[in-house]
């Protein structure tokens, strides 16, 4: 299956579908204090960039975003596949197109927070060049919780 990458306003009602499909998918595993959900509005703001991907058609198949912070630091958040697109690479070049950005945006490191019990998620973040870290930004740490980094040269 082919399928195209753009970057997408959240506020639409595509992105709105994913997003309650990811909160669905997050809510059967994760308990309520251990999940830190951006909202599409939060998703919309100026700091934040949303990739989605569609198939030929034009039906969206994932998403992903990267919020930037202080100090050249870019987070990746709501990276969520449809389960009918797992396994087609959906997901890692989502992920490139972030790591794309923030490179040219001089980002100096990439992380992320995801759930320590979402093992796809955490291959595709490990195959994308991803490292296992101690908590990034102000997430606490739990055993509910993974952290990932990825330092970019310049």
């Amino acid at each position: 299956m082919s399928f195209t990458i753009a970057t997408e306003t959240a506020l639409s009602d595509d992105v709105r579908a994913l997003v309650k499909q990811l909160n669905e998918f997050t809510f059967e595993l994760t308990p309520a204090e251990y999940r830190h959900h951006m909202t599409v509005e939060q998703m919309a703001q100026d700091d934040t960039t949303l990739f989605v991907a569609r198939d030929a058609s034009g039906a969206p198949l994932g998403m992903g975003c990267i919020r930037r912070h202080e100090n050249g630091v870019g987070e990746v958040k709501r990276m969520f596949v449809k389960p009918e697109a797992r396994g087609l690479g959906v997901g890692g070049a989502i992920l490139a197109r972030i790591e794309d950005l923030a490179r040219q945006e001089g980002l100096s490191q990439i992380v992320l927070e995801t759930g320590s019990n979402f093992d796809a998620a955490k291959r595709v973040y490990e195959r994308g060049g991803f490292q296992p870290c101690e908590p990034v930004l102000n997430y606490p740490p739990s055993a509910w919780t993974a952290f990932y980094a990825k330092p970019l040269s310049a």
